[in-house]
C-alpha cells in the first residue's frame, strides 16, 4: 500500500474510534454502592450519587476516599471498554500500526 492510503485508513479508524468513545457510558461504585459515579467515554463525570448515610461531617475523609475510589473505578472501566472498542475497530491491523 502507498503511504498516503495507509494514512487515510489510519485517520478513518481514528475518527471511528472517537465516535465509539462517545457511545461509552459506565457506572462504578464504592463502599458497597454508597457512592456511585457515571462517566462517559471522554472520562467526563456525568453524575455522582451519594447515599445520605455516608455523609458525616466528622468523617469527611471517608467520603472523599469513596468518591475517589468510584471515580478511579469508572475511569478504569472506560479504559477497558475503549480497548475493547479499539480492538473491534482495528480488527486485523498489524500490531504497532495504530
Amino acid at each position: 500500500m502507498k503511504l498516503n492510503q495507509i494514512m487515510k485508513q489510519a485517520q478513518a479508524l481514528q475518527e471511528k474510534f472517537r465516535e465509539q468513545l462517545e457511545t461509552i457510558n459506565v457506572e462504578a461504585s464504592a463502599g458497597g454502592g454508597m457512592v456511585s459515579v457515571q462517566m462517559n467515554g471522554n472520562k467526563t463525570v456525568t453524575a455522582v450519587k451519594i447515599d445520605p448515610e455516608v455523609v458525616d461531617k466528622d468523617d469527611v475523609d471517608m467520603l472523599q476516599d469513596l468518591v475517589t475510589a468510584a471515580v478511579n473505578e469508572a475511569a478504569r472501566k472506560v479504559d477497558e471498554e475503549a480497548q475493547g472498542q479499539l480492538g473491534n475497530i482495528t480488527g486485523g491491523l498489524p500490531p504497532g500500526l495504530m
